[in-house]
């Protein structure tokens, strides 16, 4: 398993909202510049879907990163099944004015682990960022 994190200066009600809002994600879920979220779509209950069309900004490749939700406790954590079955769950830790976020997810075959887990790092770093900011 893979785990990242980082604490976010923002109350949990904000980062909940920021992490699950279609029209936020679009904002925030990239690793690098040279890629973008074009299209967000998230039903945040059990058995809810989510798709996250990722792309490079030069349309030269893209993904679709998507699953179903199989745990989902408000303000606390999101676990979630990939369709290629593989697992992940995002912890949210309430430290009154920040909130610890934590992901742990199963690496796939295909990829080293050190670039999924700078990749994954950079997507929360972007999401800190982009929670302060707003």
């Amino acid at each position: 398993m893979i785990r990242v994190q980082n604490t976010i200066e923002a109350s949990i009600e904000k980062v909940w909202h920021l992490w699950t809002s279609p029209k936020h994600i679009q904002n925030w879920n990239f690793a690098f510049e040279e890629w973008h979220t074009p299209h967000a779509e998230n039903d945040l209950q059990v058995n809810g879907k989510f798709k996250y069309q990722m792309a490079a900004k030069d349309k030269s490749e893209g993904f679709d990163f998507e699953g179903i939700y199989t745990k989902v406790e408000k303000f606390q954590l999101i676990e979630y099944k990939l369709l290629d079955n593989r697992t992940g769950i995002v912890y949210f830790e309430d430290l009154g004015s920040k909130v610890k976020l934590t992901e742990v997810f199963e690496p796939t075959k295909e990829d080293s682990e050190s670039m999924q887990k700078q990749w994954c790092q950079n997507v929360i770093d972007n999401f800190k960022k982009y929670a302060e900011s707003i």
